[in-house]
């Protein structure tokens, strides 16, 4: 004989069912036995980090979120910076790119803010489509102005730039098959299959709840 529900009944068992969907995915990271690096990374915005505990988690290093464009830096940035080696974090730093602003101007913002140290992981510059820049360039010009910026970095630093690049933004520009940098995408839960070659960094996660930071963090791995 068919069972019909009740509307009260059911959703009660969908309530239900999202509640532990929703437990499992900020709980969620994906196997140490395949990647055996993982860790966060840090937005513009601010987040009270207890450092120990985001160790204990699991993360073996934080990118922390440093500069957008030419003007804006993150005031936290030097006491995460500084936070990070003593608890056992490797760490590295993360320039936002704008579409809208020269390149250079940019790396200088970026390389006169985060200091040069020989323990820093490769820094990193994210390309996204962001509402600061309504005019955006076309593919032959922000390929240009990744590459300049990119090569002023990299003198600075004296390691490659890693390239983490947006669904939107792969999506308009196909940007990750011609920068000859490594990248790093973005998507939860599934490995995401935008980038037009292989990614070395995935954020697989950017609802993940750890004990030290409040609200949800970003969680990577690298590649095996």
């Amino acid at each position: 004989m068919t069972r019909y529900w009740k509307p009260a009944a059911l959703l009660a068992v969908l309530a239900i069912l999202g509640m532990v969907g929703w437990s499992l995915a900020v709980h969620w990271r994906p196997s140490t036995q395949r990647f055996a690096l993982q860790g966060i990374d840090l937005p513009m915005t601010s987040q009270r980090i207890e450092w120990g505990f985001v160790r204990a988690a699991g993360a073996d290093f934080a990118y922390l979120a440093a500069t957008a464009g030419t003007r804006q830096r993150k005031a936290e940035f030097e006491s995460d910076w500084e936070a990070l080696p003593e608890a056992g974090l490797r760490r590295g730093a993360v320039h936002l790119f704008s579409l809208c602003e020269p390149a250079e101007d940019q790396a200088d913002a970026f390389n006169t803010f985060v200091p040069r140290t020989d323990d820093a992981l490769p820094p990193a510059v994210d390309i996204d489509l962001r509402d600061d820049c309504a005019a955006h360039p076309d593919r032959a010009a922000l390929l240009d102005a990744i590459r300049r910026f990119a090569t002023r970095v990299e003198t600075h630093a004296g390691k490659p730039v890693i390239v983490r690049v947006s669904r939107a933004a792969e999506r308009e520009y196909q940007l990750t098959s011609a920068v000859n940098r490594p990248i790093w995408v973005m998507g939860n839960g599934m490995e995401p299959g935008y980038a037009g070659r292989p990614w070395r960094m995935w954020r697989a996660s950017d609802v993940r709840r750890i004990d030290g930071v409040e609200g949800p963090v970003n969680w990577d791995v690298v590649a095996p």
